[in-house]
């Protein structure tokens, strides 16, 4: 195993002025690939990218912890341009 916990490695298309990054997300328990193909996400760019076991992660992926430990993902309500800014 490359990490402690399960985690999905997720490719994320910000659009043509970010382009193209890559995370890792402990998101398991709620989605699988079939939930996560062509979905908008809402993620962070300003850290630093991260070294996670041999893999770089390079965005955060936003969600939100239920009571019962899983992380639910924060996501549009509608869709919006890919690397649209959060305000």
């Amino acid at each position: 195993p490359e990490a402690r916990k399960p985690a999905w490695k997720i490719t994320v298309d910000f659009g043509s002025s970010i382009g193209i990054k890559k995370t890792s997300a402990q998101i398991t328990n709620l989605y699988g690939p079939e939930d996560l193909m062509g979905r908008q996400i809402i993620g962070v760019m300003n850290f630093p990218p991260r070294q996670i076991g041999p893999f770089m992660s390079e965005f955060l992926l936003t969600g939100f912890y239920r009571e019962d430990g899983p992380v639910v993902m924060a996501v549009p309500e509608r869709a919006v341009p890919d690397g649209a800014e959060l305000s």
